[in-house]
């Protein structure tokens, strides 16, 4: 059984239900005036779209299935991608 759950742990695959468009992305930013939404969105452009980020994202969330996703999680990981 532990050799399962390994397995399936290093095989998850994580997806984004749904389509989000960068115009999206923009309606959720709108009302935030923070230092991390504005670098985010300045990727996204340089990036020509969020294509990219949803990949990148779901694959470095993989490594934290096991203990767990939470927004803040979530977070770093966009400022992590915003700032590469």
């Amino acid at each position: 059984m532990r050799e399962l759950v390994r397995y399936l742990l290093a095989n998850v695959y994580v997806d984004f239900q749904g389509d989000i468009s960068m115009e999206k992305v923009r309606e959720f930013l709108r009302e935030d005036d923070s230092r991390e939404a504005r670098s985010l969105l300045s990727k996204l452009i340089d990036d020509k779209g969020v294509d990219d980020l949803l990949i990148t994202i779901a694959d470095c969330l993989r490594d934290h299935i096991a203990e767990g996703i939470t927004e803040e999680t979530i977070r770093e990981q966009l400022t992590m991608y915003s700032e590469s």
